[in-house]
Formats: structure tokens, C-alpha cells, sequence
């Protein structure tokens, strides 16, 4: 960014600062109208990346409580598309970068949304929460357990309010269970079924691994379209030659990038069950792979991924293709089992679920949270163990072997390639910003 263009910002940013301490009486907010929002209390949001995610209809809105004033994207088609939608839907003009860094540090964007590939997540975030933002991050939280880290600690440092977005262990029907988590986080704490606990996700259970996710080998370098900056999207990650086959909607088939399925459907899957069994402040302490080799590039398939706890509990993966037969059940404890649709071999399990005390209130409104400064209800701690466990799949994956992994230190256990795999080389000057 030049200096006329950070000049222009510095100036636009007085002229808000200015408006916004007016009185609301100024702007019309006469006779009792309590759906009014003064434009002191008004919350702005930035977006980066305005491909599938960025663009969706959950994610791409405006209105008086949090008004979308920026978006970014490396890719000029995308941006291009962000500024019309923006025009059409909110009747206003939204600012654009293509840059990242600038939009983190506009003065005129409280709340900075991270929607691009995953391998960008961490470096954004830990940015933004030094630039004095609070951030909304799409999932995987990060891409590595040593950026899930530096999040962490950033957020901490700098005071930030965080929300990941994975929504199941609090609202909506959670896939093949045919009903809110609530009701399952109940029946584990009533302690009915016994203890210790196996999940199985899996196709036969309700959940798809969406094995299309996977990459391609030997991909052939192909031109670099122009309104692409393919150095920019590649960010930290190695320089690879280009092929459309590597960016935007297929970018998860590619380890540098993501981890497939695994990767775009683990935290949706896994969170929730962390919440059930009580794991938020834990992390699993062996991971088991059955897989193909996978290929150093591009991710491939897999038959099943446990993830075992220190009491015993586990978390059991089944690819497809590759699911239990005959009638499998979700939850498996000693004295009973839940399968898919909430279908539970407890008699009277909704007396039951009904007598427990209903779990600790937790804070869902995330702009809220923003304005009181309370903790989100899926932030970055908790988030970041959820991410660990789709991570360490990812790290056996690409090992191939069973690895154990020290909850405390978050290091694995005798086995050095894994802990290479915690803290990636990062492509100059990227690594240094998440330091």
C-alpha cells in the first residue's frame, strides 16, 4: 500500500471517528424506536476472502448491528463479485483490498472475518489480534497444532474476542443424530451409560468424510491468470506451480493447504463430541491410522482414524467406503449405546435426559460478546483442541504410523518427524508475523 493510499484511509477513518460521537437524537432516533442502533454502538466487520464461504448467504450481510464495510480476496473476479453483491444487496459501496494486511489494519473495522484457505488462518488471526480486532474464523482453526498455539496466546495477549465458526455443539440438528447436542451432553453426564466412552463418526452413524476432497499427483504447471495473485494465495505455503486444480474450491485435496474431508469436516464432527465427553480442557493421548501411504502433495483416502484418551475414552473415524456393518451405535458406553436418530437402549432415557440439570448457560451472540467482552462460547481454547484432534489425524496420516501425543506439553512423544509437523517452515515474510 502506498503512502497516498494509507494518507486517504487516515482521513476516511477522522471523518467516521467524527460521526460516530454524535448524539443518536441527530439521526432521527426519535419516538421511542428501540429497534434503533446508534452509530456509536454500530459493530463493522471486514471480510477476507469472498469465495464460497465468504460470499454465503450466513456470512455476506449487513445490517445495523454489525454493517460489512470491507472485503478482501486475491482474486480480482472474487473482489469484483463482492463489490456488485454489495452495491445490489446493501445499497452502499464496500471498501477493497487486496491485501490482507490493509484490511486487518483499517481503523475503520472492528471485527475482522477469515474465510480463505485454512493454511492462512493462523498468521491472520495472531495479525488481528495485534492490530487490535476481534476475529471471526472459519474452520479448521488452523492448519498446524503450533499455529492453533500461537492463536491461543495472541488472543490472550491482546485481549481479543474470538469465535470459530462451528456451530453444532450449541444449535441446530447435529447431522444424523437427529437432534441438538443438549439433549446428548445430558445423557453422557447423567453417567447411564458407563464410562469409558467410544464415538464412532462414521457414514453408518450419520457423518461423510467427503472423500472427493482429495488431491491430484503430478499436476502439469499451467499459466497464472491474470486476475489471480497466485503468490499471495500461496502465502506461508511452499511455491508450488500453479494448476486450478490447487486454488479456490479444490485446495483441501492438497496438504499444504488443508487435509481434505478430514480437514473442511473434522471440527464440525469432532467439537461437538468434544463437549459430550467433557475433553475442552484436554487433548487425546494416542492417535491410530489405517490408510493408503498417502502421497507428500496431495491428500488421499483413509479407512479409519481412533483417537484414544487417557481414560480410556475414544473417537473413532470410519472413511467411506470403509464403515462398520449392520446397526452401529454413535455413542458406546459399558451399560448402553445411542445410535443414529437418537435411538438409545436406556429405557426411559428421556426421563432421564429431562431430570439432569440442563449444562452450563455459555454465550452464543458473538456481537454481544464483542460489546462485553465475554468470552465466546466456541473461542480459542476450546477451539483450538477440537482443531488439535482433526491435526493430529492429519499428522498420522501423513506419517503413517500410530503417534503419541503429551496432552501437557502438546509435543509428541519420541517421535521427531511428528514434531516437525507442529511448526511448518512457512515461506519469507509470513513466518515471522505468527512468532
Amino acid at each position: 500500500m502506498n503512502e497516498s493510499r494509507r494518507s486517504f484511509i487516515k482521513k476516511s477513518a477522522a471523518g467516521v471517528a467524527l460521526f460516530t460521537i454524535l448524539p443518536r437524537k441527530v439521526f432521527g432516533a426519535m419516538g421511542g424506536d428501540k429497534s434503533y442502533v446508534a452509530p456509536s454502538d454500530q459493530l463493522t466487520r471486514g471480510i477476507i476472502g469472498t469465495g464460497g464461504i465468504g460470499m454465503s448467504g450466513l456470512h455476506f450481510v449487513s445490517d445495523d448491528k454489525c454493517r460489512l464495510v470491507s472485503v478482501c480476496d486475491v482474486d480480482r473476479n472474487h473482489l469484483d463479485n463482492a463489490l456488485r453483491t454489495g452495491e445490489q444487496k446493501f445499497g452502499e459501496k464496500l471498501q477493497a483490498y487486496d491485501d490482507w494486511r490493509d484490511l486487518v489494519h483499517d481503523p475503520n473495522v472492528d471485527i475482522v472475518h477469515i474465510a480463505t484457505p485454512s493454511h492462512w488462518h493462523g498468521i491472520m488471526a495472531v495479525e488481528a489480534c495485534k492490530a487490535g480486532k476481534d476475529i471471526f474464523c472459519e474452520k479448521p482453526m488452523t492448519r498446524t497444532i503450533g499455529e492453533g498455539q500461537k492463536v491461543v496466546d495472541a488472543v490472550k495477549k491482546y485481549g481479543r474476542i474470538f469465535r470459530l465458526d462451528t456451530w453444532f455443539r450449541f444449535k441446530d440438528t447435529f447431522y444424523g443424530l437427529g437432534t441438538t447436542v443438549e439433549p446428548l451432553k445430558k445423557l453422557v453426564d447423567s453417567g447411564v451409560l458407563g464410562w469409558p466412552l467410544t464415538v464412532r463418526i462414521s457414514g453408518a452413524t450419520g457423518f461423510t468424510w467427503k472423500f472427493y476432497w482429495t488431491g491430484k499427483e503430478n499436476l502439469e504447471p499451467q499459466p497464472v491468470p491474470k486476475e489471480l495473485n497466485y503468490d499471495m494465495w500461496l502465502g506461508p505455503a511452499p511455491f508450488k506451480p500453479y494448476h486450478p486444480h490447487r486454488v479456490h474450491q479444490n485446495f483441501r485435496g492438497y496438504w499444504d493447504y488443508e487435509s481434505g474431508g478430514l480437514g473442511d469436516m473434522g471440527q464440525h464432527y469432532i467439537d461437538p463430541v468434544q463437549y459430550i465427553l467433557g475433553k475442552d480442557d484436554t487433548f487425546p493421548v494416542k492417535v491410530e491410522v489405517d490408510a493408503p501411504a498417502q502421497h507428500p502433495d496431495a491428500v488421499g483416502i483413509w479407512r479409519s482414524i481412533t483417537y484414544t484418551y487417557s481414560d480410556g475414552c475414544k473417537i473413532i473415524l470410519e472413511g467411506e467406503g470403509f464403515e462398520s456393518q449392520g446397526k452401529v451405535p454413535y455413542i458406546e458406553g459399558p451399560l448402553g449405546k445411542v445410535y443414529k436418530g437418537f435411538e438409545c437402549t436406556i429405557p426411559n432415557v428421556m426421563d432421564i435426559i429431562n431430570a439432569q440439570p440442563d449444562p452450563e448457560p455459555r454465550n452464543t451472540d458473538f456481537l454481544e460478546c464483542v460489546r462485553t467482552r465475554q468470552k465466546f462460547a466456541l473461542a480459542e481454547e476450546n477451539g483450538h483442541h477440537s482443531c488439535t484432534i482433526v491435526n493430529l489425524g492429519s499428522c498420522a496420516l501423513r506419517l503413517g504410523r500410530t503417534l503419541h501425543f503429551d496432552p501437557e506439553r502438546q509435543v509428541f512423544i519420541g517421535d521427531d518427524a511428528a514434531n516437525e509437523l507442529i511448526n511448518q517452515p512457512m515461506r519469507a515474510p509470513w513466518g515471522s508475523m505468527i512468532l
